[in-house]
């Protein structure tokens, strides 16, 4: 496995984008914000579907992508099952991140306090959960990267700063 530690990818969770009935704005815009910030990144566009949620996650931990970020199925709907899916792959939780990710919607929307989206390690890769709205991707990509190289380096099994 070669791994690349700046390396990301976007999981848009969306069954209207994974059947082409509605165009993905999050997942290109998480890639761009990314991107912005030195992070090579890509899309992959999946359904509402557990199995699928976690092959994709885990497809990018095993490609050793060091950060893997979800937008979509965060919330109440019983579609909305990312949280499920994640939960299962982390072998550390941070919930700091996620509780400040929701912290930073709810400035600009109160309903993002309903988020369910986790953070946390799997493997060697951050693995962090967005609600799935172009808002939420702007509000949490700035809040994700704060942390996102110290994190990859403290994996890599480097001191802490």
């Amino acid at each position: 496995m070669t791994s690349d530690r700046r390396a990301a990818t976007v999981v848009t969770v969306s069954d209207r984008s994974a059947l082409g009935q509605r165009e993905d704005r999050s997942g290109p815009l998480a890639a761009s914000l990314l991107h912005d910030a030195g992070w090579s990144a890509h899309v992959v566009v999946v359904p509402d579907e557990r199995e699928q949620i976690a092959d994709a996650i885990l497809a990018a931990v095993k490609r050793g992508d060091g950060l893997v970020v979800t937008t979509g199925g965060t919330g109440l709907t019983p579609r909305d099952v990312t949280p499920e899916a994640t939960e299962p792959l982390l072998e550390r939780g941070l919930p700091g991140l996620a509780e400040r990710i929701r912290a930073a919607g709810v400035d600009q929307l109160p309903h993002a306090m309903l988020s369910r989206g986790l953070a946390g390690v799997a493997g060697r890769t951050l693995v962090v959960n967005l609600a799935g709205s172009p808002g939420a991707v702007t509000d949490g990509i700035p809040v994700i990267l704060t942390v996102a190289s110290h994190v990859a380096e403290q994996l890599e099994g480097g001191g802490h700063p």
